[in-house]
């Protein structure tokens, strides 16, 4: 059974940091890619940024220059270091991990609510 369990969240002031942790079980996840996407109220959910197996990156505009998606395959633990924080970044932010085919299905986590004060 594949799980992802975030951690991290809670309140942070603007302008503050915050890192958030996804661990995942299964080793098949190793091989997928891994992001992170958050859903503020009333809006769709939308991706922040992603990593491959091999370690390239992609960022949503909204998360370039502030945000650093690593991942440690070891560990099955994708993480999400957000800098320079601000309230429009409130939101519940989910782990994904999404296949490299489609004959394998797409995993989500619970989501965990970063909500940053003014």
């Amino acid at each position: 059974q594949v799980q992802l369990v975030e951690s991290g969240g809670g309140l942070v002031q603007a302008g503050g940091s915050q890192r958030l942790s996804c661990v995942a079980s299964g080793s098949v996840l190793k091989i997928y890619f891994m992001g992170w996407y958050r859903q503020a109220p009333g809006l769709q959910r939308e991706l922040v940024a992603d990593i491959s197996s091999g370690g390239v990156t992609n960022y949503a505009d909204a998360a370039k220059g502030r945000f650093t998606i690593s991942r440690d395959n070891a560990k099955g633990t994708v993480y999400l270091q957000m800098n320079s924080l601000k309230p429009e970044d409130t939101a519940v932010y989910y782990c994904n991990a999404r296949p490299p085919t489609p004959l394998l299905r797409t995993y989500w986590g619970q989501g965990t609510q970063v909500t940053v004060s003014s």
